[in-house]
């Protein structure tokens, strides 16, 4: 009898119809995602604007928009001009980031970040390293168990559980050198399990500028970028009505939080929103109540940015409305690496099926602000 054929074969159209609907099922699968919208005044003691900002560790693209603004002011390009440096070092150990000199030099005297680059959060093993002196590692079941080291199974895993995530106190490591704990895990990186990766590196000093990255690494391929900046005025763009104290909108009054959001995502993507009837690439148009402002001011800055910069950045955009000004609003969007161990603090993240963490800021006149944090399948709450 021939292969293939006898004994309970199937119909191979029956077959292709089934796995097409069910390709169909998945793709109408619409993942979980999470939108929290609160609203504050910069002046408020409770206002945690600067928190949410600072615990934000792994940032990819800044962007910024303001209504009624053909020119940026000196202040605000100064501070765009100088959203870097930061660093790509190619196949570094895991090890010299544990390494007592590494230590002393940058994380004890400063904001020190580092991300893997080029590793998938939900296949790869992927490290981070955070300002606080903590080291964080999502690796896979056999890495994990080759390592020896202390973890808790991912949040993300599922049933059976593939990855685990790992948390190396630095700060606490460099006080105990000749610690069994220290030498287990130099150990491990050094001997029974070598981990190298691709990082990007970035550090924010404390006082004057010691030794720079750029010689401490210069036994490995090591190259200083600057972020990419992207500038352009936008003409005759119909803006979303907003009003400080309506988060949720009035009708035929005022936009709502959630309406600005996904105006903004339209107006980052390039989107045509004019809804012409012979667009078939989108449909979308801008929320009502609208107006339409003769020019509007875009700034994207694409690179590994520190929160330090965006600090900087957000409240220079807030002294924006120090003098009289045609904008009745600004925004400030921040988005997160989508392959980051973790979004906000030590909270892990995960990819799934968008990897997304951000947050964005809607600053009005008056001082009062939206704050706007997103997450998707892969996370917990946004704090």
């Amino acid at each position: 009898m021939p292969a293939g054929k006898g004994r309970g074969e199937s119909n191979p159209g029956r077959a292709c119809v089934e796995k097409t609907m069910a390709m169909l099922c998945r793709l109408r699968e619409v993942p979980r995602h999470l939108l929290v919208c609160e609203k504050s005044n910069f002046g408020h003691d409770k206002s945690r604007h600067r928190h949410l900002v600072e615990t934000h560790y792994h940032n990819y693209r800044v962007s910024f928009l303001i209504p009624e603004c053909g020119i940026l002011s000196k202040e605000l390009k100064d501070l765009v001009m100088d959203s870097g440096p930061y660093y790509f070092v190619k196949d570094l150990p895991l090890h010299e980031l544990i390494a007592h000199e590494f230590i002393n030099t940058f994380v004890k005297k400063g904001a020190c970040y580092a991300l893997t680059y080029n590793t998938n959060i939900d296949e790869d093993n992927t490290a981070a390293l955070l300002p606080n002196g903590k080291l964080i590692l999502s690796l896979d079941k056999d890495t994990y168990e080759e390592t020896g080291l202390q973890g808790r199974p991912s949040q993300y895993s599922g049933r059976k559980t593939m990855k685990f995530i790992v948390s190396i106190d630095l700060m606490d490591l460099s006080s105990k050198l000749d610690s069994k704990k220290y030498e287990r895990i130099s150990w491990a990186f050094k001997e029974k399990k070598p981990l190298k990766f691709d990082f990007l590196l970035a550090w924010h000093p404390t006082g004057a500028e010691g030794s720079a990255m750029m010689s401490y690494f210069s036994s490995y391929r090591i190259q200083e970028h600057q972020p990419k900046i992207v500038l352009s005025t936008m003409t005759d763009v119909q803006c979303p009505v907003l009003q400080s104290g309506e988060l949720r909108g009035q009708p035929e009054a005022a936009c709502s939080a959630q309406e600005l959001f996904e105006w903004l995502g339209a107006v980052f993507s390039n989107a045509t929103l004019n809804n012409e009837p012979d667009n078939f690439i989108s449909t979308y148009c801008c929320p009502q109540p609208s107006t339409v402002v003769a020019k509007a001011y875009l700034c994207t800055i694409t690179g590994f940015i520190l929160p330090e910069k965006i600090r900087l950045l957000l409240e220079q955009l807030c002294r924006y409305f120090d003098e009289p000004k045609l904008a009745p609003w600004v925004t400030l969007s921040v988005q997160g690496f989508a392959d980051s161990p973790v979004s906000w603090r030590e909270n892990e993240h995960g990819f799934r099926k968008g990897g997304e963490h951000l947050y964005n800021f809607v600053v009005f006149s008056n001082r009062d602000y939206w704050l706007q944090l997103a997450v998707g399948a892969n996370d917990d709450c946004p704090p």
